[in-house]
C-alpha cells in the first residue's frame, strides 16, 4: 500500500464545498470593494462590495475586520483562476424573503431607512430585501417632494408580498391613517364648544387656514380671524406657525375654529364710545355707489350715506373720498343688537345757533336724513356675494 504524498493529505483534510452550499467563513483580509474569507478549502473564498449588499458604494473595511465570523452562500465554486466567489446579500435575501414573509402574514410594522428616493416613491431595505413604497403610499396626503424622506428611518407595513416576481410593496399611509384616528377619539373626548385649544397652521387657502389640533384639522375660516376684515390670509398666517384658537363650533369631525375672543371684542364698549351725538374719526375703508364705510376701529365699521358726506348733492362716494382718508363725522344712529352705526358729516356743518332757531323743514327736506341702515348693509351684502 502506497503512502498519501503530503499535498494528497492535506486536500483529503479539507472540506467539499458545492455552488449554493451556506458554509461558515473567516475573514483574513479587507479592501473597500473586497474581502478574503478562509472557507477551510483549498482556496480561499472572495466576498465582493456587490456581492455583500445592495448598498451602493458601501466601503467594507468600515464594515468588516479580519477575524470576523460570518456566513456566506457559495456563488460559484471556481471562477475560472481557481477562486471561489460568496455572496452574502443572497443569503441574506433569501432569510429576509422568510423575514417579510412573517411580516407581511402579521401585519407588523417594519423600520427601515430609506435608501433611495425615486420617481414614483420611496426604496428601503430590510435584510437585503428591497421593499419599494409607492408615493400615494407614503402619506394621507399628497407630497409633492419626497426628496425629505432622504435618509430616515421610517415606519410601514408590507401591503404586498410576492417573491416570484421579487415584488415586495410596502405603505406607511395606513399607519398614518390610523393613528390620526386614534388621534381624533382622544380629542373629542375632551374638547367641546368654547374651549381655546393650541393648534399648527397647516394650510392657508384664500378663505381660510387649517389647524391642526392634532389628529383633526380645524378650519378657520376669513371671517373668524379677526375683528376687522382680513383681505388675505396669505398675508398674516404662515405654515408651521402655532395658534391658540377658540372652538367655534364640532359638526360631526368637522371642527370650526374662531380668534375672534370676547375679551378683545370691539362691540364691548361701542354704546359708550360711539353714542348718538359723538364726534369720531375714522378711515374710508370701502365704498359704494350709496355710501362709503369707516373703519372706526378694527372690527366695527359705520356707513357714511352719500347724502351725509356734503351740504351739496354728490353723485357717489368716490367724486369727493378715497380709500384710507381720514374722515370726522358725527353719529347719526346707534343699533348695537345689529351692530350697524351711521354717520354724518353734514351734521357736523350746521352751526348750533341755526339748529337752535331754524324751524322744522319737512322730512324731506331736512339736512340729516334718516337712513334705513339695515336696508343699505344688506344691499352691500348681496353685493359682496356677488
Amino acid at each position: 500500500m502506497s503512502e498519501l504524498t503530503f499535498e494528497q493529505m492535506l486536500e483529503e483534510s479539507l472540506k467539499t464545498i458545492h455552488t449554493g452550499e451556506v458554509i461558515e467563513g473567516t475573514v483574513i483580509d479587507v479592501k473597500p470593494d473586497e474581502a478574503i474569507l478562509n472557507i477551510g478549502y483549498k482556496s480561499d473564498g472572495i466576498l465582493t462590495r456587490n456581492e455583500y449588499t445592495n448598498e451602493p458604494n458601501v466601503d467594507l473595511t468600515t464594515i468588516l475586520n479580519p477575524g470576523d465570523k460570518m456566513e456566506v452562500k457559495v456563488l460559484k465554486v471556481n471562477d475560472g483562476e481557481g477562486q471561489v466567489l460568496l455572496t452574502y446579500k443572497r443569503l441574506a435575501a433569501d432569510r429576509g424573503n422568510k423575514r417579510i414573509e412573517e411580516a407581511y402574514n402579521n401585519k407588523e410594522v417594519l423600520t427601515a431607512k430609506v435608501s433611495q428616493v425615486l420617481d414614483g416613491g420611496l426604496s428601503v431595505v430590510v435584510d437585503e430585501v428591497r421593499i419599494f413604497i409607492p408615493a400615494s403610499l407614503v402619506s394621507d396626503v399628497y407630497e409633492k417632494d419626497l426628496n425629505k424622506y432622504a435618509g430616515q428611518d421610517i415606519e410601514f407595513v408590507i401591503s404586498e408580498y410576492n417573491p416570484k416576481r421579487r415584488r415586495y410593496i410596502g405603505d406607511r399611509k395606513q399607519l398614518i391613517v390610523a393613528k390620526k384616528a386614534e388621534m381624533q377619539k382622544e380629542l373629542f373626548a375632551k374638547i367641546s364648544v368654547g374651549d381655546v385649544i393650541e393648534g399648527t397652521v397647516k394650510n392657508v387657502t384664500d378663505f381660510g387656514a387649517f389647524i391642526d389640533l392634532g389628529g383633526v384639522d380645524g378650519l378657520l375660516h376669513i371671517s373668524e380671524m379677526s375683528w376687522g376684515r382680513v383681505e388675505n390670509p396669505k398675508k398674516v398666517f404662515k405654515v408651521g406657525e402655532t395658534l391658540k384658537v377658540l372652538i367655534k363650533d364640532i359638526d360631526g369631525t368637522k371642527v370650526a375654529l374662531s380668534l375672534k375672543f370676547d375679551d378683545s371684542n370691539p362691540w364691548r364698549n361701542a354704546s359708550t364710545k360711539y353714542a348718538v351725538g359723538n364726534e369720531v374719526t375714522g378711515k374710508v375703508a370701502r365704498m359704494t355707489d350709496f355710501g362709503a364705510f369707516v373703519e372706526l376701529e378694527p372690527g366695527i365699521d359705520a356707513l357714511l350715506h352719500v347724502s351725509q358726506i356734503a351740504k351739496e348733492h354728490i353723485e357717489k362716494p368716490s367724486d369727493v373720498l378715497s380709500v384710507g382718508q381720514e374722515v370726522t363725522a358725527k353719529v347719526v344712529d346707534f343699533n348695537e343688537e345689529g351692530k350697524k352705526i351711521s354717520l354724518s358729516i353734514k351734521a357736523l356743518m350746521i352751526p348750533e345757533a341755526v339748529k337752535e332757531t331754524a324751524p322744522a323743514a319737512p322730512e324731506e327736506d331736512s339736512d340729516v336724513v334718516s337712513v334705513d341702515i339695515d336696508a343699505v348693509i344688506a344691499k352691500q351684502e348681496a353685493e359682496d356675494a356677488e
